[in-house]
């Protein structure tokens, strides 16, 4: 499996922004794609944003126009780059990382969380 360590968490005004930065390493071989998950108490995890190791990128609809999602092709370091942060964003955001294997399944890594609070 792959180890992801998160950063760039913290407390922000709304309106602020915020950079979190996600690193792979470990067994990184079949890697698909990595991207960014949040949750909050009592809820599911949900997809936040995704990029494909080509570069394809998945935002959902909630934080299109506001995040942007970001690969560095050299190290694999994912980047979710949040901008006019609302109160509503705040969660624990994880990074997320799959490999494809032959069969077709995928395998899935986490990282540790990184708590962003969003003060109205």
């Amino acid at each position: 499996q792959v180890r992801l360590v998160e950063s760039g968490g913290g407390l922000v005004q709304a309106g602020g922004s915020l950079r979190l930065a996600c690193v792979p390493s470990g067994s990184i071989f079949r890697l698909a794609d990595m991207g960014w998950y949040r949750q909050t108490p009592g809820n599911e995890r949900e997809l936040v944003a995704r990029i494909t190791t080509g570069g394809s990128t998945n935002i959902a609809d909630y934080v299109k126009g506001r995040f942007t999602i970001s690969r560095d092709s050299a190290t694999n370091t994912v980047y979710l780059q949040m901008n006019s942060l609302k109160a509503e964003d705040t969660a624990v955001y994880y990074c997320n990382a799959r490999q494809l294997y032959s069969s077709g399944t995928y395998l899935n890594s986490w990282g540790q969380g990184t708590q962003v609070t969003v003060s109205s």
